[in-house]
């Protein structure tokens, strides 16, 4: 045997050792998941009633979309006090403990366990009687288990933990989306009934006139009682209108201090939103972006991703799970004692346990983590389709409410010069009240509904904000950043 020889002997054990230690690593890489493979998209590559091309407006952060400076105010303290945002943020918390729960399995456990014992045996012994002994132990010593996980089984249980966790952190955005909606809405609810208060008042002031005026025609003898009592007809109607306004006022107000969290004051805004022109373009992008946009179809893929984890611990769960524990400290029969030379003790044992009959629960195990991902992966793709179907209904409203508020303008335009001409006609003694009553109501109405009809306008737009996914650029979201909603970046 020449001297090369032994180095070469002792760098092939080395290599064999080496290969032996890292067995346990390449089998701990070891999964039975499924590849996550993102569903197709089953919806349109486009939208048909898109108002322009361009990035989607969902890029955009809510405290720059939304303008009014009290309206930002409001978002800010509802994203903060809102009891549907504590619930949310409440379950990421929960679902967060659990994938830290489900992680702690991969690693060792050590335990430090001591203990001390103290007793009488009595023994009968042939020839020699009845005797008693004193027994006294004293032991401490440390403890590990660790179960290897050559298939995967414990990661793939940590995987669908974070991905819950990450799915609970989504659905805490969608609801915060949802939030910034409703509270826009109320607020524009707020300008809408203002605005129509305050016509309805003038309105009233106006008729309130004509019938001082139309009763002392009558006491004069130059008017008819007939036309005194439709002049009466006429301001019950807007009086019974300001009346119903006043009650929805107070339920929306009501309805906006939950949203919110807190009592709120309104102060009152400029008059004037059925003035104000439809012309502001929002470009939805492509239905594409939804998939990163959307909180709620985030949250589908997460809980898809974890279905195929839960898959790969299922099928992990039919091979052989190997367990090491062991334990070193000391024992003695005196506390004095207990460091001492020769009260060393130790043990050692691995354990491997295979499944062999267990009535079918494993295979019934995986076949509910595949229908489950069956289900997930419907529930994605329906929320791909649900978010496609509210962006286009928001793109249709849009575009057919500017073309309403367009005609209805021309019509209301119309109107008033009808209510101008009938109420000369009536003032030369060529016509009946009766017609500048038709006017007037007519002319009424419209500018009623002119102000709703430009309210729904901008609520679709909110509504396409929201569909889109905006509201909150980031996907994380920190309830703690809301005081600083007001301020636009």
């Amino acid at each position: 045997m020449t001297d090369r020889e032994p180095y070469r002997i002792r760098r092939k054990r080395g290599a064999l050792a080496s290969t032996t230690a890292m067995l346990p690593v390449c089998l701990a890489a070891c999964s039975f998941a499924p590849q996550h493979v993102r569903p197709a998209q089953p919806v349109p590559q486009s939208y048909a009633q898109a108002e322009a091309a361009g990035p989607s407006i969902a890029h955009v952060g809510w405290h720059d979309f939304f303008r009014e400076e009290h309206l930002r105010t409001l978002i800010a303290t509802a994203l903060q006090n809102n009891r549907d945002i504590r619930i949310a943020t409440a379950r990421v918390a929960e679902a967060r403990a659990t994938w830290r729960i489900e992680g702690s399995a991969l690693y060792p456990e050590l335990e430090a366990v001591a203990s001390g014992t103290r007793g009488r045996s009595i023994i009968n012994l042939p020839g020699a009687g009845t005797q008693s002994y004193d027994i006294k132990q004293v032991t401490a010593q440390l403890s590990a288990g660790w179960e290897i996980d050559f298939w995967g089984r414990l990661r793939n249980f940590n995987d669908a933990a974070r991905n819950q966790y990450l799915a609970t952190e989504e659905a805490r955005r969608s609801v915060a989306t949802d939030l910034i909606a409703q509270v826009a809405n109320g607020y524009l609810l707020e300008r809408e009934y203002e605005e129509r208060v305050a016509l309805a008042a003038r309105t009233i002031s106006t008729r309130q006139q004509a019938l001082r005026i139309l009763r002392r025609r009558y006491e004069v003898g130059s008017g008819s009682k007939l036309e005194m009592a439709e002049a009466q007809m006429l301001l019950g109607q807007a009086q019974t209108t300001l009346e119903a306004l006043e009650q929805d006022r107070a339920v929306n107000r009501n309805a906006l201090a939950l949203l919110v969290g807190q009592p709120i004051d309104i102060p009152a805004g400029p008059l004037g939103l059925a003035e104000t022109a439809p012309d502001i373009v929002l470009p939805a992008g492509l239905p594409s972006e939804l998939l990163a946009n959307r909180a709620d179809i985030m949250a589908a893929e997460y809980r898809l991703r974890a279905a195929d984890a839960n898959i790969g611990a299922a099928r992990a769960a039919f091979f052989p799970n190997i367990t090491l524990t062991g334990a070193f400290g000391t024992s003695s029969d005196d506390l004095d004692g207990l460091f001492g030379n020769g009260s060393r003790s130790w043990s050692f044992a691995p354990t491997i346990s295979l499944p062999l009959f267990n009535a079918g629960r494993l295979a019934a195990n995986l076949d509910l983590a595949k229908a489950r991902q069956v289900e997930a992966v419907a529930d994605y793709e329906r929320s791909v389709q649900a978010a496609f179907r509210d962006v286009s209904d928001a793109l249709v409203r849009r575009r057919q409410l500017a073309r309403q508020i367009e005609t209805t303008r021309t019509v209301l335009d119309a109107l008033r010069e009808r209510a101008r001409l009938a109420q000369l006609r009536f003032d030369n003694g060529r016509s009946a009240y009766l017609e500048v009553l038709d006017a007037q109501r007519d002319l009424f109405d419209t500018e009623q509904g002119l102000v709703q009809l430009r309210r729904a306008h901008l609520a679709s737009g909110v509504a396409l904000y929201a569909a889109l996914g905006g509201g909150l650029v980031n996907s994380a979201f920190d309830t703690n950043t809301a005081n600083t909603g007001g301020q636009a970046r």
